[in-house]
């Protein structure tokens, strides 16, 4: 942006907006025109992983890196008129209560919001602004709005909460196959040679040996759901694993659905997250048809932008922006996410320059 578009900047027409997920964390300042000021990524801000002192740290930084690309200099605070904070990890009322008790001591917004990336998802995949949406990324999770407020959650806590799905259980089902076809309790795969190979280990117990012993980080796992895509056309256990997830996705959906009693109407549900981002057009295919066993005029859609973008159409949505600001928002932030680069060293590990 412009030296002379920085003195326009007012927080009644500021949007802060913030996608957070377990590894990686946009920010986003865009105007109620749709402008994109600034965009800006950084690592994950889980508070499960980093506590919350540790989450808004990394927030805070983000912020104020945004506000120096955006050329804007210190503002009176309240900064924006809206803050759509929609992290990952935010499952429980009093986790979205604790974090957003910590975050209003920031004044950062006149009007905050604090809550799970799962809203993120559903706006990104629909204008409706109700409607399910299911995550599959480092964990999978869903969220089921009605258009008379009612909404369905689940506490995506991982196996204690009976989920599977993510992309570290996809990658612990790989490697657990190809174990077991390398010591003969289990079929042949060409995972047992694919999962060696990604960290360039001999055979798959050599992997779960590293495993064990700390050599290899655990996380690692979620390196290995891409291969389970890359061979599940050819390899009929890679295939189970897909499978398998797909069925866990339908079972989330008929769920949200069915609770929500909402098996009767035309609503969309929105699928996202890096894992169903990245699945054959085959999966979303099979996934529709089971949703539609349940909801016929369900109408199933990978979403068209990154969650980034829901956030921010949330906070335009208080705003009650008009249908063009939000195209543009949609556009700018499209085109914005697709350039970001990377930079070493420092909080924020990738930065989209400026708008201007």
């Amino acid at each position: 942006m412009t030296a002379a578009r920085t003195d326009e900047v007012t927080r009644e027409g500021l949007v802060l907006a913030v996608d957070g997920g377990n590894f990686k964390t946009d920010l986003a300042l865009v105007d109620s025109s749709g402008e994109v000021l600034s965009l800006v990524r950084g690592a994950g801000s889980s508070a499960h992983t980093l506590g919350v002192e540790g989450c808004v740290e990394l927030l805070e930084s983000l912020l104020e890196s945004a506000l120096a690309r955006a050329g804007l200099g210190p503002l009176d605070r309240p900064l924006a008129s809206t803050a759509q904070i929609l992290l990952a990890g935010a499952d429980l009322p009093e986790e979205r209560a604790t974090l957003g008790a910590r975050i209003e001591q920031l004044n950062w917004s006149e009007r905050l919001v604090v809550d799970n990336d799962t809203l993120a998802l559903l706006r990104a995949g629909t204008d409706r602004r109700w409607g399910i949406a299911v995550v599959c990324g480092a964990g999978i999770n869903c969220l089921g709005l009605a258009a008379d407020g009612r909404e369905v959650r689940f506490l995506a806590l991982g196996l204690i909460s009976g989920d599977w799905g993510g992309g570290g259980d996809v990658g612990l089902a790989a490697l657990a196959a190809a174990a077991r076809s390398a010591d003969g309790r289990g079929p042949r795969t060409v995972l047992e040679e694919a999962v060696p190979a990604h960290y360039g280990l001999g055979d798959p117990l050599e992997v779960a040996r590293a495993l064990h012993l700390g050599h290899l980080p655990f996380v690692r796992l979620l390196e290995l759901a891409p291969v389970v895509l890359a061979v599940c056309d050819e390899d009929s256990v890679a295939a189970g694993i897909v499978s398998r997830l797909a069925e866990e996705v339908i079972a989330f959906a008929r769920a949200a659905l069915r609770r929500l009693e909402l098996t009767g109407t035309d609503l969309d549900v929105v699928l996202g997250g890096g894992l169903l981002r990245a699945v054959p057009r085959s999966v979303v295919q099979t996934i529709a048809r089971g949703v539609r066993e349940v909801a016929p005029n369900a109408h199933v859609l990978v979403a068209p932008s990154e969650p980034i973008v829901g956030a921010v159409l949330l906070g335009l949505d208080v705003l009650a922006a008009d249908v063009r600001a939000k195209a543009r928002a949609r556009a700018e932030l499209d085109a914005a996410v697709g350039a970001l680069i990377r930079v070493p060293g420092g909080k924020v590990t990738a930065v989209e320059p400026a708008a201007s």
